[in-house]
């Protein structure tokens, strides 16, 4: 059973990364207002991230698919799933009505409310249990280096 939940956050999770990196990558300019829509950055830093923080997903779905570094991929997803929460959390404490902008989109929207926070906010940490059990339970098969 541990094996199968193991394959099934391993690539779950790369999924998640690979299909939400590579839909911001497309979409530079949308990937854009979702990152200056969080009021976070100064805006001369907004395009950089814009661009790394989509690169960077995709090479942990990458790095999950074929096996590298699985443990330390895990963290890393872990991390950044910690950020985005924090994100989501400070953008709806101040009010700022936004699509989080984690598969695509993203900016202003005025529909944003209390429900879209928190299904956002346990969608992300639903992805972080699945980094947590990569971590502790790596499914090593096919792994080059756990």
């Amino acid at each position: 059973m541990k094996n199968f939940v193991g394959v099934v956050a391993r690539f779950g999770l790369a999924a998640v990364w690979l299909y939400s990196g590579l839909i911001k990558l497309l979409n530079p300019l949308e990937s854009r207002q979702a990152v200056q829509a969080y009021e976070l950055l100064p805006s001369d830093l907004v395009p950089m991230v814009a661009v790394a923080l989509p690169a960077f997903e995709v090479i942990l779905g990458l790095l999950l698919v074929l096996g590298l570094f699985l443990r330390p991929v895990a963290v890393l997803s872990g991390a950044l799933l910690l950020v985005f929460v924090g994100g989501i959390i400070s953008a709806w404490a101040r009010g700022l009505q936004i699509d989080c902008g984690c598969f695509g989109g993203g900016g202003y929207d005025e529909n944003a409310d209390a429900v879209s926070y928190l299904k956002s906010i346990a969608r992300d940490i639903g992805f972080l249990a699945l980094a947590v059990f990569v971590y502790v339970w790596p499914w090593k098969k096919f792994a080059i280096y756990a």
